[in-house]
Parts: structure tokens; sequence; C-alpha cells
């Protein structure tokens, strides 16, 4: 784990690793400041350790919540145009690489789009069950792994709000970014030993 850290870190990613989603949430919140606009990515890492819910409630940040029941899939897309310009943008990754590399798929491809520009700060809260040997095995845990499951939250989110369920492999998961680094200072990633997310 010291050698995956310390490449992390020479590629410029800030490093915290801490044992359990608990402890992830209770750092996670000493990120956000008064006054901030916030954007979150789809996370169940996120959600899973209670810090989606607990910004929701938060009455002093603007949050751009695509999430927030009732809104139209318009406002959805406008709220994620919006977390692009963020002070601070809060996700997870897929897959880390031993090199130290961000891997990920997305959907609309917002998420990985603030990973790579845009918000002023950047928080990834990451388990360490997603970290793999290098870019093939990122590739294949985000095939076998990753779009399955996302498949399956999606529809049955859907199925939950009424609606019919529409995805699958020919419209989930079809934009790729490998990361390599990034500005010094922008990005933080919260290391958990817990196994959160998928």
């Amino acid at each position: 784990m010291q050698s995956i850290i310390k490449n992390l870190e020479k590629n410029h990613f800030i490093i915290h690793h801490v044992s359990t989603g608990q402890e992830a949430f209770d750092l996670a919140k000493t990120f956000v400041k008064p006054g901030f606009t916030v954007g979150v990515g789809g996370s169940t890492t996120v959600a899973q350790i209670g810090l989606l819910s607990w910004l929701q409630a938060n009455d002093t940040i603007e949050l751009y919540n695509q999430y927030e029941e009732g809104i139209s899939r318009e406002e959805a897309y406008e709220r994620r145009r919006r977390g692009l310009l963020s002070d601070l943008f809060i996700a997870s990754s897929n897959a880390l690489t031993e090199a130290g590399e961000l891997v990920n798929v997305d959907g609309d491809g917002n998420r990985v789009a603030a990973q790579i520009f845009g918000p002023r700060q950047v928080l990834l809260i990451v388990s360490t069950h997603k970290i793999v040997p290098d870019q093939a095995a990122a590739y294949e845990r985000i095939r076998t792994v990753v779009v399955p499951q996302n498949i399956n939250r999606m529809n049955a989110r859907a199925i939950a709000l009424g609606k019919e369920p529409r995805w699958g492999s020919e419209n989930i998961g079809k934009k790729f970014v490998t990361i390599t680094g990034d500005k010094a200072g922008r990005t933080t990633i919260i290391l958990v030993d817990e196994a959160l997310g998928f």
C-alpha cells in the first residue's frame, strides 16, 4: 500500500488513508466550507458513507444535486453542467492502478470531465478494494464489475420511480478515461480500507 500511495503522490494527488467509511465521512466533511458550490458525481461510495445525505441537508452550501427527486431530466443535466464549475466536486473512482493512475467509466461524462478540469478542488473517496495492478486490469474490472452493477442500479432506480428500465451495455459506460496525474494540490483522494461501492 505504501508504494501505491507514493505513486499516487508522485502523480500530484494528495492522499489520506483511513480504515473505515465513518473515518472517510468525518474527514470528507472538513473539505466542505460554508459558501462553497459543490458538485457530485454518481457514486455509491459517497452515498454509503452518508456524505451525500449530509450534503443534501447542509444549508451553508449550494449543492448541484442532479439526483434530487422530482426534478426534470433537463434540470438534472443543467446541475451536472454547473458542477463542472463548482468550488468542490465529490465523487469516487472505478479503479486505481498500482502505478497511481485513476481509471473511470461514465455515462453522461460529467464525473470524468470534472476529474480532469473545471472544479477548483476534487475530492475522491475510493475503497482500496478497487486497486488493480495496471490499466488493463482496471478496464477488465470496469467491464466485468462496474458496468453490470451500474446497469442493475440504474434500472432498479427507474423501476422504483415507476419508469421503464432502459439501461444496458449499449447506453451506459461508454466514456472511459485514464488520469495519470493532476495539477498539484487540486485532487485529494481518501483511500478507505473498508469495502465500499463497486
